[in-house]
């Protein structure tokens, strides 16, 4: 079907109340759940599942010098990993735009939210930090990346355990029972504008037919940290307001998962 044809069934779909695969507009796929220590060679892990969207994330940890604008600060950096076995429309080489974005608002979700105090990640100020490596890999993509991605980064944090180091050098293969001090925990979710109707969750087949996003990541207060926008298609301000609604709500269900 091609995408005007797609775009004017799903918006005839969702003036009768319903969505492509049988759900209410507002309605988020099922199950939700989260999984826990998926890797026994990372240092925390976790694997989300919604609906039939399956992402693992996983985080080491390194030591290395802080920058120098921040000498007493660790940090954390974030990859994403959207490998061809997930879907036939992801393609092996170096990480495409989608990648790229996936990766920065995730990273942003939790840079921004100030989940994790960067400076209880100081080994010794100005000379070693520890590093968070936060790494992404989409198993089975059937749509909605960015907010399963996020759950998952958010739950490896969780799950993680700082590693032995003896004499300055780690020892990957013993964990400490240190965790990592999250202040707090930001839940992104991505609403979707198609003709007047909003929607989240969307399924693969949906995507091809929504040309506007708004991602808003919120905290359990529902403090507003990170929002990111895609599509060509503007946005009003009533927009805005009736999306960050929608989207504080259905990250209570989110963060029911965790």
């Amino acid at each position: 079907m091609a995408s005007n044809e797609l775009k004017s069934h799903f918006i005839k779909l969702l003036n009768e109340g319903k969505r492509l695969d049988g759900r209410d507009i507002s309605e988020l796929r099922q199950p939700i759940k989260v999984e826990y220590g998926i890797s026994k060679t990372a240092e925390g892990s976790a694997k989300v599942t919604m609906g039939d969207t399956e992402v693992l994330a996983g985080v080491k940890m390194e030591i290395s010098e802080p920058y120098p604008d921040t000498p007493d600060q660790g940090t954390i950096m974030v990859g994403a990993e959207l490998i061809p076995l997930s879907s036939p429309e992801f393609e092996s080489g170096p990480p495409s735009i989608k990648a790229v974005e996936l990766a920065r608002v995730v990273d942003r979700g939790i840079r921004e939210s100030k989940a994790i105090d960067f400076r209880k990640l100081c080994i010794k100020k100005g000379e070693k930090i520890w590093i968070l490596l936060i790494d992404i890999v989409t198993l089975n993509d059937d749509g909605n990346l960015i907010d399963a991605s996020a759950l998952a980064a958010l739950a490896a944090l969780k799950d993680a355990k700082f590693p032995e180091v003896k004499d300055g050098a780690i020892d990957y293969k013993k964990k400490t029972d240190k965790s990592i001090d999250l202040v707090k925990e930001p839940i992104a979710v991505t609403v979707f504008k198609v003709g007047n109707h909003f929607i989240v969750d969307p399924t693969r087949e949906e995507e091809k037919a929504i040309g506007t996003r708004l991602t808003i990541t919120t905290t359990k207060n529902n403090l507003i940290c990170a929002l990111q926008k895609s599509g060509d298609s503007s946005l009003t301000q009533e927009d805005i307001s009736r999306m960050i609604d929608i989207a504080i709500e259905k990250a209570k269900i989110l963060r029911e998962a965790l």
